[in-house]
């Protein structure tokens, strides 16, 4: 059995970071030349760590809210996620230093957790 791990490694990025503001304010050739530097580089992290990539994911859409009252539309700073597979949380965490997500996008961060068993599963 391996002594590898899950991780979830979910995007964040908000619309009101300064970043982000600064990066739509751009004139769009401008733009359109970073978002092509920003993809090489993420298909360039994706090959780097391509080992430890159990599901690339990709972006997310709108966000639906379901609970008790029902289904409504939701607002949050999730913007991806890619499931890792790693031999620790800090060895997971240390795979998206540097990451194009917000070394040349405008997103926030990224958040990694474990992905747990079942309990009683």
């Amino acid at each position: 059995m391996s002594d590898q791990k899950l991780f979830l490694a979910v995007f964040i990025g908000s619309k009101d970071n300064p970043r982000a503001q600064a990066w739509w304010a751009q004139p769009e050739e401008t733009r359109h030349a970073r978002e092509r530097e920003g993809i090489a580089a993420w298909k360039a992290w994706v090959e780097e760590h391509k080992a430890d990539i159990v599901d690339f994911g990709g972006p997310l859409g709108k966000t639906k809210s379901i609970g008790e009252h029902g289904i409504e539309d939701a607002s949050n700073a999730l913007t991806g996620f890619t499931v890792v597979r790693s031999t620790s949380h800090e060895a997971a965490a240390r795979l998206f230093e540097g990451h194009p997500h917000f070394a040349i996008f405008p997103g926030d961060r990224v958040e990694v957790m474990p992905v747990l068993p079942i309990p009683g599963g």
